[in-house]
């Protein structure tokens, strides 16, 4: 569906203003987002990328979140122990997986996944969210999850309304769910997560679809995908101001190839930019990404 995001003058003067205000106060964040493939598959080699990562400046390292992929792919590695080796292998970058789709996953069991490793990693940890697809490699459809977009739209907002909330799970309260797909009968998720008041949460989506701005606008972030240029995220950033009233606190993530300059898309609103590592890339291709730094691996 069509999005009408430029015919009100008052987006654009909302985003200039803001944008200037980001590039005074809040840097451009950077990091490393892996899919867990073949010589990627093994915690121990991305660990020690993770804190090599960081070692070299970069912010954050997030990750795939794939129950197979096609052909030539043969080796796919779980991003939660991935995640959980990396957080020990580091201090100070953000980690996270980019994107889960939510709807596959018992928010249950993802309300101790997350608020154990966001404790495991001293509070680093990010959950990017979406609703998956079966197109690139058919993992929906070959292991019985719901193919319906529209029903696992329903799903992962019914999963993010268990996880958060003054009564989610995240909240250290009871929580008494009895939903459309889920149900939680009084259980009480502790240790809650280091980071107040959880975990944040970024929304994935395409551009030009409503639903994904607009549940992204409830969370705190938004990473569109397959964005083809600056005018698009600034876009974007124009209706997300319109429905949150602002977006001080708020991140917006864009994935670039190797060698695409982030600043444009800093200008247009971004707050973190994931360099994008093809699926089956070699370890040896990623350290080389990873040890030029965030500057010349973006091409600034």
């Amino acid at each position: 569906m069509a999005i009408d995001l430029i015919g009100d003058h008052r987006f654009s003067r909302c985003l200039v203003a803001h944008s200037v205000i980001r590039m005074t106060t809040t840097p451009l964040r950077s990091a490393l987002w892996l899919p867990l493939f073949d010589q990627l598959a093994d915690p121990v080699v991305v660990a020690r990328l993770a804190a090599e990562a960081e070692a070299a400046g970069w912010d954050g390292l997030f990750v795939w979140d794939q129950i197979c992929w096609r052909e030539p792919i043969r080796q796919v590695a779980d991003p939660w122990i991935t995640l959980a080796a990396a957080a020990t292998a580091t201090q100070q970058i953000r980690l996270g997986p980019m994107v889960t789709p939510l709807p596959r996953r018992r928010p249950s069991k993802v309300a101790r996944e997350t608020a154990t490793l966001d404790r495991l990693s001293g509070g680093r940890l990010t959950l990017g969210v979406g609703i998956g697809g079966d197109r690139f490699a058919g993992e929906l459809s070959k292991t019985g999850e719901e193919l319906d977009d529209s029903r696992r739209g329903r799903m992962l907002d019914e999963a993010l309304t268990v996880l958060t909330g003054l009564t989610g799970a995240w909240s250290g309260e009871p929580v008494h769910h009895h939903g459309e797909h889920y149900t939680i009968d009084d259980i009480r998720f502790l240790p809650r997560p280091v980071q107040r008041p959880g975990v944040p949460v970024w929304a994935a989506g395409m551009p030009g679809n409503i639903k994904p701005i607009r549940r992204a606008a409830r969370l705190d972030g938004f990473f569109p995908a397959n964005l083809e240029h600056p005018d698009q995220l600034a876009e974007l950033a124009a209706r997300l101001t319109d429905l949150r009233g602002g977006l001080d606190g708020y991140d917006l993530a864009v994935g670039l190839e190797p060698g695409v300059d982030p600043e444009p898309y800093a200008r247009a609103g971004a707050t973190w930019w994931l360099l994008e590592v093809e699926p089956g890339a070699t370890l040896d291709t990623v350290r080389g990404l990873l040890r030029d730094g965030p500057a010349d691996s973006g091409g600034a």
